[in-house]
This record gives structure tokens, C-alpha cells and sequence, in this order.
């Protein structure tokens, strides 16, 4: 444990578990030694992105996150698998649950919700044939949805009436394997976002606030996690007991770029009280490319040193 300078509150620095997303852009004769190799590798979880299409892969490959998962959960046994990250940008609560206890029943209680608010803008807001919603607006979607997900995870009936979603009477029967429900961890940089995160999340996870240069990222990721703290603080919450994951590849650098980068980067993370770090899998060009021998160099030295602390 440490203290935050800032808040003068106690946060975990230590040991820092290590994800990796996993895009859902390859059929699955190619996707799957990917899931199970991540499994092998040690990593402690993984992760596929939850859009209908993505940036400028809009237009290649491009595979569901729920049923993806569910054959992850096939073909692997140990590592904890989730969304990076499911948002109501084209779904409603009452069908997505039932998703969601579908593949924590298939994973036997290995699976993590992953949920942000989703873009502004982009394929999946304008897909649908809707307007894009306001921020303000897309914050309260947000913060409905995530409160209406918890009740369908936990209650055996749900009736409800918000503005935005509605359910008569859905079941949740058999329920979660994990109790009282899979755990959420919520994407949040912002204050309304934040005040969610820390009311329903077991975890919060950031992408930073921007940044020309590596140095001006760290320093965003620092000043978000403290206001994280204090969003926990209004809360009641205690923030030793929520969990932090850190976004490495929206910094300017990728972090699979090397083992010294990478080594960095966890190392920053640990520092700023992060539990947990998130990077991608190396693909051959454009978004995250890299070299899969840096991630077996990660997975065979990197990892071990980190779990020995």
C-alpha cells in the first residue's frame, strides 16, 4: 500500500495483474491459439473490443464480442476473460443480460464486464440510422444502463421505468455463477462517468486524458486517478477495495513496442496505484503493430517478475 500524495488516501501498488486485448478481426482457426496462448502465457486477463466495427477496421474482419468470448471460455482454463468495453451505444440491458450470464455460466464464473459510456462519434453511433447523442445525454444512457444491468444481474425479477430503458417483469433465473453478480469494471475519465464507476464498479478503468508526449499522458493518468479516489471518497466507498486498470496503449507509445517499454510502463502504473494494466496483442500494421516476439519476451520474463513482486 501507499498513500496518495493528493488525497492523502491508502492505494495498492502492488503485485499488478497484466491483460491483453485481443481484437475480434480473425476467424476463429486464427483467433483461438491466440485465446488459448494468452492462457499459457500467464497473463491473469484478456479481453476483446465490444463494437459493431472500429476506426478504419470498420471496413475489414470484424467478429462479435459475446460469442467470441463464450469460445474463449471453450478453449481456455484459467485466465479471466471480459469486454474492452461493452457501452449502450447499440444495446439494451434486459437481452445483454442474458448474454452476460450466458457467458459467465460457459466461462464457470471467469468473466468480467467491461462498460463505458461509448464515443461520441463513430461507426456504432450512426450504424443504427440514429442521431448521436449529446454528452450530457450519452452520460445519463450511461448511467441508466449500468444501474438497470446491476438489478437484471442480481434480482430474480426486474420492473423498471427510467427514462431511457424500461423492463416488465424479466428473469434472471439461474443468475450469475459469480455472486451477487460479475463483477463490472467501468470505464470513466469524466465527472458524471466517475460518480458511476465508483456507485457499481469492482473496477475502474481509464484510457488517460490525452497527451502530446508520453510524459504529458503519465501526467493525465495521474491527476484522473486521483479524482478517482475522490469519486470513491464521496461515495463512501473504501478505495483500497476497487480495483484499477490502466488503458497502456492509448498513451502515445505502444506498449508492446519493447520489453524495456513495457517493462516501463507497468512499472509507472504500479507507482500511480494501479492493480491492473491492459495492452493488445501486436497485429501486422496499422493499429497496435508490433512484433509477436516481444510479447513472448513479456510473457516469458516480464510476467514472472512481476508476479515474485
Amino acid at each position: 500500500m501507499t498513500v496518495s500524495p493528493m488525497s492523502g488516501v491508502l492505494i495498492s501498488v502492488s503485485p499488478v495483474r497484466i491483460g491483453i486485448v485481443i481484437l475480434p478481426e480473425h476467424r476463429w482457426w486464427v483467433a483461438e491459439p491466440k485465446w488459448r496462448a494468452a492462457d499459457e502465457y500467464g497473463f491473469d486477463h484478456a479481453w476483446t473490443y465490444d463494437h459493431l466495427g472500429w476506426r478504419s477496421l470498420v471496413d475489414g474482419p470484424w467478429f462479435a464480442a459475446v460469442p467470441t468470448l463464450t469460445a474463449a471460455a471453450m478453449v481456455t482454463s484459467r485466465i479471466r476473460l471480459g469486454t474492452w468495453v461493452a457501452s449502450p451505444t447499440f444495446r439494451h440491458p434486459v437481452p445483454f443480460a442474458r448474454e452476460l450470464l450466458t457467458v459467465d455460466d460457459v466461462s464457470d464464473g471467469r468473466f468480467t464486464l467491461g462498460i463505458g459510456a461509448g464515443g461520441l462519434a463513430g461507426y456504432d453511433t450512426t450504424v443504427l440510422g440514429g442521431q448521436p447523442w449529446s454528452l450530457g445525454e450519452r452520460s445519463a444512457r450511461f448511467a441508466e444502463f449500468v444501474e438497470l444491468l446491476d438489478q437484471l444481474l442480481v434480482a430474480e425479477r426486474t420492473t423498471w421505468q427510467g427514462r431511457y430503458y424500461a423492463a416488465d417483469q424479466a428473469r434472471s433465473a439461474p443468475g450469475c455463477v459469480q455472486r451477487p453478480r460479475i463483477p463490472f469494471v467501468v470505464a470513466a475519465n469524466g465527472p458524471r462517468t466517475m460518480r458511476t464507476a465508483a456507485r457499481f464498479g469492482q473496477g475502474w478503468v481509464t484510457t488517460g486524458s490525452g497527451g502530446e508526449t508520453v510524459d504529458e499522458w503519465w501526467r493525465g493518468v495521474a491527476e484522473l486517478a486521483e479524482r478517482f479516489t475522490s469519486a470513491l471518497v464521496d461515495q463512501g466507498r473504501d478505495p483500497s477495495t476497487v480495483d484499477r486498470y490502466l488503458n497502456l496503449d492509448s498513451a502515445p507509445v505502444y506498449s508492446l513496442s519493447s520489453v524495456d517499454c513495457f517493462r516501463d510502463a507497468v512499472g509507472r502504473a504500479a507507482e500511480l496505484g494501479f492493480t491492473d494494466v491492459v495492452a493488445h496483442w501486436p497485429r501486422g500494421d496499422g493499429f497496435y503493430a508490433g512484433s509477436e516476439t516481444v510479447l513472448e519476451q513479456v510473457a516469458a520474463d516480464v510476467l514472472p517478475e512481476v508476479r515474485a513482486g
